[in-house]
């Protein structure tokens, strides 16, 4: 680095240290550096009042009656009555015991406060002897003593705080009417636990008001508030779970026995509870599915719309003619009786391969007519059939071998001699193909096996309620 940079950057260092040496100074007054600074703040109200002057002569009689004050209210107040009063110029000299170490500096402040006082030399100690111990216990009966007669005022809280939370459990009870006026059973059972919950608070906070304690209620409240937070991040995953268990009751994304695809998991719905939608997959097993994945996730519902679309690739060699293949393809789909005329089978050149040229051909049916599955492989075998009986080739990949030299190949004449010495091959008896026709009888009728297991659960019924509701719109 150059010698100019780095005297640039030790003048730059030492500034910014002066100037957080001159910051430290003034938020501290000079104290945390050691440097003396003017006081520059503005004077206080007390500092703003001359100091009490004192008297050049006094009354020597002064010092009695101060004192003679200062014992009577003493005397006055039961904690005080150990205390002894010594007046000396105006200087009050308080002497012996108090119970608590509280009172030491409260009776220090009623002294001072008396006029004519200079000041307060103050030697009280708190009571530390057994009788002084055994005194607190007249102030538990006194305490006793008043909670006696503050049981009818408890009494009374009480019943009306029974009385309020009782009427919040009677009107959280109309579940009819919850249902009525929300959109499914989740959320009336959800309002009806807020009313309860809602009217034992209010009858906590008047009780607690008639018996002058708000401000227990307060702490309480606070409390409860800062367990609250800790317990929301604790169950984080659970409180998302259980708000979206409420959105989807309320969106209803599908219907009971939907084949539906969520992310990538696959099947029947067979309810939609608090906590998880329940699946039955296609080789009949249950799922369950958190609803905050559910919530979160990409859903795709087969069974909405009854028409639906299957396709499939084949490859015909490269020397045929792919506008011929597509047209025979095209009808011979609209020749299937499950295959809909309206929208209409269709075929796509796809790829040109080295040995192939590949065709997509697609056609749609209705679910409610014909079985997705079955469809797609009744026609698929159909256009493979009406493709070879038309000359069309449908090509194997072609591997091409290669040999490096160290591969010791066979002479020739050996194979010559060796396949002459072989019996020849029993030709087999051609395989016939199925004529284009005879795929349009097979069967295709939707499998319903796995629907009428999803109803026979739903029948039977479960320990949680279902959420789903066929009498609100599917989102």
């Amino acid at each position: 680095m150059h010698v100019r940079q780095r005297i640039s950057i030790v003048k730059s260092v030492f500034s910014f240290l002066l100037l957080l040496s001159v910051w430290l100074a003034t938020a501290t007054g000079g104290q945390a550096l050691g440097i003396p600074l003017p006081d520059t703040a503005e004077p206080t109200e007390a500092a703003s009042q001359p100091a009490p002057s004192i008297e050049a002569e006094r009354d020597p009689s002064q010092d009695e009656r101060i004192a003679q004050r200062i014992r009577g209210f003493f005397g006055a107040i039961g904690k005080f009555s150990a205390v002894t009063v010594d007046v000396t110029e105006g200087v009050v000299t308080l002497s012996g015991t108090v119970p608590e170490q509280a009172d030491i500096e409260e009776a220090a402040r009623l002294a001072g406060n008396v006029q004519g006082v200079v000041t307060v030399e103050n030697t009280l100690e708190r009571d530390v002897s057994l009788g002084g111990g055994l005194g607190a216990i007249g102030s538990v009966e006194d305490r006793f003593a008043d909670f006696v007669q503050m049981l009818p005022l408890l009494g009374a809280a009480l019943l009306v705080a029974l009385a309020i939370g009782t009427a919040g459990y009677l009107l959280a009870g109309f579940g009819s009417l919850w249902r009525r006026v929300t959109p499914n059973p989740f959320l009336a059972e959800l309002v009806a636990s807020a009313i309860r919950f809602g009217f034992i608070i209010l009858g906590l906070v008047i009780a607690l008001d008639m018996i002058g304690a708000g401000a227990l209620l307060g702490a309480v409240l606070g409390g409860a508030g800062v367990i609250g937070i800790a317990l929301g991040f604790a169950m984080r995953d659970t409180i998302e779970n259980y708000v979206a268990s409420l959105m989807l009751s309320l969106r209803q994304p599908f219907r009971a026995n939907d084949h539906v695809l969520i992310d990538d998991l696959e099947g029947r719905v067979i309810r939609l509870t608090s906590r998880a939608t329940i699946l039955m997959t296609l080789d009949g097993n249950h799922l369950r599915i958190p609803n905050g994945q559910v919530f979160k996730a990409v859903i795709l519902n087969y069974t909405r719309n009854p028409q639906r679309r299957f396709e499939f690739e084949m490859g015909i060699d490269a020397d045929d003619n792919p506008d011929a293949a597509r047209r025979l393809g095209r009808e011979t789909m609209a020749g299937l009786p499950f295959v809909l005329a309206d929208p209409g089978p269709e075929a796509r050149t796809v790829a040109v391969g080295d040995s192939n040229i590949v065709i997509k051909f697609l056609g749609w049916i209705d679910q409610t007519e014909a079985d997705f599955f079955k469809a797609r492989s009744r026609a698929l075998a159909a256009v493979k059939t009406a493709l070879e009986g038309a000359g069309f080739g449908l090509p194997e990949p072609i591997y091409r071998l290669r040999f490096d030299p160290r591969t010791n190949p066979l002479p020739f004449e050996n194979i010559g001699e060796r396949a002459t010495k072989e019996a020849p091959p029993t030709p087999s008896e051609p395989r016939l193909a199925p004529a284009p026709g005879d795929h349009a009888h097979e069967d295709v009728r939707p499998s319903d096996e796995i629907a009428q297991m999803v109803e026979a659960e739903r029948a039977t019924g479960g320990e949680e309620k279902d959420l789903l509701d066929r009498g609100r719109p599917v989102e």
